[in-house]
């Protein structure tokens, strides 16, 4: 188990990160959000080790996870971390870079292994191919499976498919927690997109003012969003008195209303289109399944 506790941390004296707790499970996939610069790298880097901590302490299991003044090199055989930087060997393979640490004593295993970990993250057509080549994409997939090469107890990935096409990510998304929760590995996920929680996340917790403002499962908080910070990771929403916090989708435009709206603009989604209208004197955004006119009037009510 990955224990946080009481943990404040700051470059300077200002602090970036004040008072924070929470445990992650083995095999517990936990999502951190919150606007950029409101800590979520930096305290990744903390939990692996990157940095001293003087307030707080981190555990995993029974072992304290210790800063370079303890550690002469930082990490910990048990722990992988895969930032936004990849740290790759650009002039050797993606079979070669992925089981660049499987030990060459057992060459058949390091053969299975590296071959089933390029099918999880689907570069099977790649595996010969010198990582110089590869694009950003395709760098991320070879670092997240280098990192899984070992099996590690726990993985922190930061921002982990910010590089990789929208038309990959789901298929690989699926893939790569699939196999973490196939293998009991727990997960520390730093992310700005709601793709990379709903559906694999079983903890979010949210990041403001340098504190966790909010611990819960993502569907609680879709649900049930706090604060319109958390409202806006999962999607377009309005505030209207007196229903409060609700999303665009929540807003259904009907025939008659005591709510009357005027369009001022529609943009297509795909399977809907995103309605921007002014309603008494703030643009709200509502839901439709089509196209409507500038400056038509509309009526809406509110799905609870």
């Amino acid at each position: 188990m990955l224990q946080v506790n009481n943990l404040t941390f700051g470059y300077s004296r200002t602090k970036v990160l004040k008072e924070i707790n929470f445990k992650v499970q083995p095999g517990e996939n936990l999502a951190i959000i919150g606007e950029s610069g409101s800590g979520k790298s930096t305290l990744l880097k903390l939990l692996y080790g990157e940095y001293d901590l003087k307030q707080g302490e981190i555990y995993w299991k029974d072992e304290q996870i210790l800063g370079p003044e303890y550690n002469l090199v930082v990490g910990y055989d048990f722990m992988k971390y895969v930032t936004q930087e990849f740290d790759l060997m650009p002039f050797t393979t993606v079979e070669e870079n992925i089981g660049k640490y499987l030990s060459n004593f057992f060459r058949k295993e390091k053969r299975i292994r590296t071959k089933e970990l390029i099918e999880v993250v689907e570069l099977e057509a790649f595996a010969k191919t010198k990582v110089k080549l590869l694009s950003g994409g395709q760098k991320q997939r070879v670092a997240l499976a280098r990192a899984l090469a070992l099996e590690p107890e726990i993985l922190l990935l930061d921002e982990p498919f910010s590089h990789i096409d929208n038309f990959q990510k789901q298929g690989l998304r699926r893939n790569v927690f699939n196999y973490l929760k196939e293998k009991n590995i727990a997960c520390v996920v730093a992310t700005h997109d709601k793709h990379d929680v709903l559906g694999f996340a079983d903890q979010m917790i949210v990041l403001d003012n340098s504190k966790i403002i909010v611990k819960d499962t993502p569907q609680n908080l879709y649900k049930n969003p706090q604060s319109a910070l958390i409202a806006s990771f999962f999607g377009e929403y309005n505030i209207i008195e007196p229903y409060g916090i609700v999303y665009a989708n929540q807003l259904k435009i009907v025939e008659h209303s005591e709510l009357k709206a005027i369009v001022k603009q529609s943009y297509f989604n795909g399977s809907s289109w995103l309605i921007e209208a002014l309603f008494k004197e703030d643009i709200i955004f509502i839901q439709h399944e089509n196209e409507l006119d500038i400056d038509l009037d509309i009526y809406f009510t509110v799905l609870m």
